[in-house]
């Protein structure tokens, strides 16, 4: 790699950062506003025009609160568990596609910061270590609701975790690659007539099993077990205030806008947008439309997120535990086993 490649992707990479931290930004303020819209209620509408500035003024005001440390945590584990949760939910991105490939002054860069040949297990290994967050905060700080809702969510990552894997399996299997360009690539032809070949289409069961799985990934309801706020006070988060429990809070949102973007790239085809290129416009036109697609499809399943959180009641925790061993685990293996089947008799056919 020389210099001028490491700038490219220095160049990426800050700009999906900053655009992160603004999304997080918008999807905070959209979730106060369409939970408002569902309860029949206003939300944000004070601060700035039509509440849109209510996000700063509430980072604001968690860095200017007091930094509470309560004397009975463990310090060390105690600070480092909002970190270790932030830090992968944010390093997630590097690997997403949000665009095709661009030309600028000769050289083709890629609209991915980073295209490892193990992009898929790139994400579920560094997904996976923000459990390790909770499971700091809940057990330095000592306290009965944050133990309780720390073992509560590493049981539940576990669990669900599985059922994510198996729905993925059957896209990796359709598609021969874990790079996830090469899995919006496989996406961009058509399938029957003016159908894409998105595999929301091809395997909807395994769209099913994800959609599920996203939620109690995230911890959000109908599977928010783990915070449970009439159960648990806030669960592994009680004992956190100020910036530290910010972190938290960002954590979760942006953990939600990468299962999401995860969703686009793996069954909604990603930046496919279908007839785009055969239109005649130029390169750049094209490329942009393309991300704005991809924008639009991960915006639908953050719709989709939030607009279950305000639909369906919480689980019990035995309701939520035999829905991911004893429903979604057999529905996986199914998929699995009907995905090899087609491949096997009608290859062109997944």
């Amino acid at each position: 790699m020389d210099y001028i490649d490491l700038i490219i992707v220095t160049v990426k990479a800050g700009f999906v950062l900053v655009a992160i931290l603004f999304t997080l930004m918008i999807l905070i303020y959209a979730e106060r506003r369409i939970c408002a819209f569902m309860q029949d209620r206003l939300g944000p509408n004070r601060v700035g025009p039509y509440g849109l500035l209510q996000a700063i003024a509430d980072g604001l005001k968690f860095l200017f609160k007091e930094d509470i440390i309560p004397l009975h945590v463990d310090k060390v584990l105690y600070l480092l568990a909002p970190l270790v949760i932030l830090v992968p939910a944010l390093v997630l991105y590097s690997v997403i596609p949000y665009g095709d490939k661009i030309v600028v002054f000769g050289r083709t860069i890629r609209l991915q910061i980073a295209d490892p040949d193990i992009g898929v297990l790139f994400i579920f290994a560094i997904g996976s270590l923000g459990l390790y967050g909770i499971i700091f905060g809940a057990w330095a700080s000592n306290n009965k609701y944050a133990l309780l809702g720390g073992l509560r969510s590493a049981a539940q990552l576990v669990s669900y975790e599985v059922a994510m894997g198996l729905s993925v399996i059957g896209v990796l299997m359709a598609t021969g690659s874990l790079r996830l360009s090469v899995v919006v690539e496989r996406q961009t032809e058509l399938l029957i007539g003016p159908v894409p070949n998105w595999n929301a289409f091809t395997q909807p069961l395994a769209f099913l099993l994800y959609l599920i799985a996203m939620f109690a990934e995230t911890n959000r309801l109908p599977f928010d077990l783990p915070e449970a706020e009439q159960e648990l006070v806030g669960g592994y988060h009680t004992e956190y205030s100020s910036m530290k429990f910010a972190m938290f809070f960002m954590a979760e949102y942006a953990n939600v806008l990468t299962f999401c973007s995860l969703g686009a790239v793996l069954f909604l085809g990603g930046w496919d947008l279908p007839f785009a290129t055969r239109l005649g416009l130029p390169p750049l036109v094209v490329a942009a439309a393309q991300t704005g697609a991809f924008i639009v499809k991960t915006a639908l399943l953050v719709f989709f997120m939030i607009w279950v959180r305000w639909t369906l009641p919480r689980f019990r925790y035995d309701q939520l535990m035999r829905l991911g061993w004893k429903v979604l685990l057999p529905l996986g293996l199914l998929n699995i086993f009907v995905t090899g089947v087609v491949l096997f008799f009608l290859p062109r056919a997944a």
